[in-house]
């Protein structure tokens, strides 16, 4: 660690929790954040505050005046503008050493699953069930840890799924996809400015305590905020063993899961697929 870093990153290093250990966890490892809005605009700020090494930030969108509301990595000027294009401005004003990489595109199949093999941790900051869960099994074919977080109303969640862990639940325990779960988005329904900054920084805040190796995460509990009372409630759920993600005969576990994504965009005629696009809130 250079004497500039030891400066920058001083007031983490005072903690004795964290320390030039911890602090050197982070520099060293590689957040990939799906999403560019609501939730990733803080939780990269504060990554990248942090000295998060590496961040990859993915999303297909541009920035729109209806973003500005709450997604605080774009503003006025950058209307228009691709999301990760005005994140990384924003990113690189932050902090100018860290790596950030901007992907401007859809993520499914292959190259998702890419994308997760090459980072440390995973951020999941999109907005719909699909997306969700073939990010979900994509960590469990690797074993990546997952920060997952949703807001839209008043209503805010997050969970971490520590796939690095044989005894860790993923998002496919606690929300099994195909199940008759109404989706709700933030388009359509509106959601709380500062609910979004809230569920984005305590996903930065579980990002970095697994790359500084530090404290105990979320693993196995559900929080979720209703800002209107501004109430926590904090639910523990466990593994499924019978689950069809991360079981011990899941498709993520086995990659199956690509197997079948590749069938189906040979079969497809210009259909967009369930888990083919990753949107920001």
């Amino acid at each position: 660690m250079t004497d500039e870093q030891l400066l920058r990153y001083s007031r983490h290093i005072l903690l004795d929790a964290l320390g030039i250990e911890g602090q050197q966890g982070i520099l060293n490892s590689h957040a990939l954040v799906i999403g560019a809005g609501g939730l990733g605009s803080p939780a990269a700020l504060y990554l990248a505050s942090a000295g998060m090494g590496k961040i990859t930030l993915v999303d297909n969108d541009t920035v729109d005046f209806t973003n500005l509301q709450r997604q605080i990595l774009h503003i006025q000027d950058r209307v228009g503008m691709p999301k990760v294009a005005s994140g990384k401005i924003a990113l690189t004003a932050m902090n100018p050493e860290i790596e950030i990489v901007a992907l401007q595109q859809r993520l499914s199949g292959e190259a998702l699953d890419t994308l997760v093999a090459s980072a440390d941790i995973v951020l999941d900051c999109t907005d719909n069930f699909a997306t969700r869960h073939a990010i979900n099994r994509a960590c469990v074919h690797h074993r990546k840890p997952l920060v997952s977080g949703a807001a839209v109303r008043f209503d805010g969640q997050i969970s971490v799924y520590d796939l690095r862990r044989d005894d860790s639940p993923c998002y496919h325990c606690l929300f099994p996809e195909g199940e008759d779960v109404e989706e709700t988005r933030c388009a359509t329904m509106g959601v709380f400015a500062p609910l979004t900054g809230i569920i984005g920084t305590m996903q930065a805040a579980e990002a970095l305590k697994l790359a500084a190796n530090i404290g105990e995460s979320l693993t196995g509990r559900l929080l979720l905020l209703d800002t209107l009372e501004m109430e926590w409630r904090s639910v523990k759920f466990k593994k499924d063993p019978g689950c069809a993600v991360c079981g011990p005969n899941g498709n993520g576990r086995s990659g199956e899961y690509l197997r079948q994504a590749d069938a189906d965009r040979e079969s497809a005629t210009g259909v967009c697929h369930r888990d083919s696009s990753a949107q920001a809130d």
